[in-house]
Formats: structure tokens, sequence, C-alpha cells
């Protein structure tokens, strides 16, 4: 029953209707939330993870991975979700390929049974379960050595219907783009990718659950929180805009699963300020489900400038006590 319902509602997008998202304000009216979360390389970070996006009062914050194709290990990835639910973190996934010669391999439509099949067989801690297509497609280098925005819509329809088939439970949301990437020879610029897309297939952007956005403070990643725009903290805000032209919702509920400033000498402090002000100005905005900063812990380049905890050692940043001290909500999500 259920490949039937959804090999109907697939027919009905073929037939030019319009499918609209369950909005943020939907999503959130009956259920609290807490937006806080963070990027990790690993389930090995999840307990200082929660013990950050879960503080002064929090409960179900979120926490953004990767599995890449050559990890999909059933008792290891059911152990980390149950550690997961114990410690009332949110995940959410990206899915990956591998890496080759410098470049990330590029995904087939072969695999996306595979993956449904695997991500339907873990204990997901609550009753969404939240996966992103793959990693900024506007650079050559994760997409194969090519940048194809027609393929990158054929591919993520492909894995939509073969993840809804599995299970309706599994929120889809788009890879996020570079904002920043101007066109040449390595990227594209997000505007003209999201254009070739539509050109493949113009409604795909009614199919996510939500909005996938890497809102990151350029230029140099380190902009002002106040600045508005396409390549600051608030770009989730210019592509909701931009978008709605090819009927993405402007209430769609927003997940900035990569964002943050570069670290450099002496501006620590000043950072740690800039988050304080971001959580409580650009993304204190009502379609913001979830903000998961890249990256709680990385020693080694070309992340290590992003990590929180400060290499090598077992001391974080200032910002990281500065997020740690914000106050937030025992989030209330669906667990069954």
């Amino acid at each position: 029953m259920r490949k039937l319902v959804l090999s109907i509602f697939v027919a009905f997008l073929g037939f030019g209707l319009f499918v609209p998202f369950v909005s943020a304000q939907e999503t959130t009216k009956e259920i609290k939330n807490n937006r806080f979360g963070i990027h990790i390389v690993d389930e090995s970070d999840l307990v200082d993870a929660a013990k950050l996006v879960n503080s002064n009062g929090g409960e179900w914050g979120y926490v953004t991975f990767v599995i890449r194709e050559d990890e999909l290990d059933t008792a290891r990835w059911t152990a980390a979700f149950n550690q997961m639910k114990e410690l009332k973190l949110i995940p959410i996934v990206r899915i990956a390929t591998l890496q080759l010669g410098g470049m990330w391999v590029k995904p087939t439509t072969e695999s996306a049974d595979k993956w449904a099949e695997f991500l339907n067989s873990l204990p997901w801690p609550i009753k969404k379960r939240y996966v992103i297509l793959f990693n900024e497609p506007n650079h050559r280098v994760e997409w194969g050595g090519e940048i194809n925005p027609r393929e990158y819509a054929r591919i993520a329809r492909a894995y939509w219907e073969e993840l809804k088939k599995a299970s309706f439970e599994f929120a889809v949301l788009p890879a996020g783009l570079d904002a920043a990437a101007p066109n040449g020879p390595t990227t594209m610029d997000s505007k003209d990718y999201f254009d070739q897309m539509v050109q493949e297939d113009p409604l795909i952007f009614t199919l996510f659950d939500g909005w996938a956005s890497h809102s990151y403070p350029n230029p140099g990643f380190s902009g002002s929180p106040s600045e508005n725009g396409k390549m600051t903290i608030r770009g989730f805000e210019w592509e909701l805009n931009y978008l709605s032209q090819y009927h993405l919702p402007q209430n769609s509920p927003v997940f900035i699963t990569e964002t943050g400033w570069r670290n450099s000498n002496n501006k620590q402090e000043q950072i740690a300020s800039y988050y304080q002000q971001a959580f409580s100005e650009a993304w204190n905005h009502p379609n913001v489900v979830a903000v998961t900063p890249f990256l709680l812990r990385y020693d080694a380049k070309p992340f290590n400038t992003f990590s929180w905890k400060i290499p090598g050692t077992d001391t974080y940043y200032p910002y990281y006590k500065e997020v740690l001290g914000i106050s937030k909500n025992a989030g209330t999500p669906e667990t069954e």
C-alpha cells in the first residue's frame, strides 16, 4: 500500500501538480524545538556534542555528520544511533560516496536503493529521519570532477523516491551549495546551478522536506553577523527568496548544516560575540529549525581553522563557552 501511494504521489508530480512542503510553523507549532546543533567528524564526538547543544536547559539538539558508502556498517551505526537516543541528539545524516584522486566519486542512481535499505535499518532516535543528499555539487571536486546540475537533479529525485519508498518518515534535504562560489572551471555560481536543476526537472524544488543551507559569513569566513545577502550568515533568506519562483515555499523549514567563522589569531573573543549575535538575531528566524556550525573538532588541515576545539588539546576556544551558556529549549520531538 505504501509503495502504491508513493507511485501515485510521484505520478502527480510528473503531471505537474504542486505538492507543498510541511512548513516550519507546522513542524514546530505543537513540538518544542532546540535549534542548537554542531557538525562533527564521527560518532566519537557525540558525548562532547551533547554537552554543547543540550546545555543550559537544552534537550534534543542536532548533530550533523557524514556516512560514506564504505561505512555502511549496521552494527557500528546502530550503536551510534542508540547512543544518540540516550544523549537526546537528533541526527542529520549527509550521505557521501568515496574520495578518489582528491575528488568525491559521483553517486549513481543504482546505489539509491542500497542507501535507503541501510538507512531504514537503523534505530533512528526520533520519528523524523533527516538525510542530506551529498555535498556542494557546485564544486567539481564534489561531483566526480565535473559540474552537472542536471545530473544532480536526476540523481536527487532517484534518491528521494527510494527513501520515500522505504519510509515516509525520511525527511529528505538537498545538498547545501557553496553560495560564495563563482562561475569558473572548478565551481559554478549557486544561482546558475539552481536554474539548471530546474531546466532538467521543473518540480525538483517541490520534492524536499526542508532546505539545507551552507550560510557562511563570507568573504573569507570572516564577515559580520549583521550583514545581509547571498554570501552572509543570512544566505538562507536569499536562497528561499530566489527559489520561490521555482515553487520552494518561503516558509520552508531551514537546516543550516554548515556555517561558522574561520579561527584566526587574537580574534577568538570576537568570534564568540559573533555567535552570540548570530543565534539571537539571524538564526532566530522563524524558519530556522537547526543550526550546526562546522566543526566541533578537527586537528589537521584543511579544516583545523574551523575547529571549536583547539587542535591537539582537550581545550575549546572561547566561542564554545559562549554558545554553551546560551539558554536553550528542551525539545520535544516525536520519538515513536
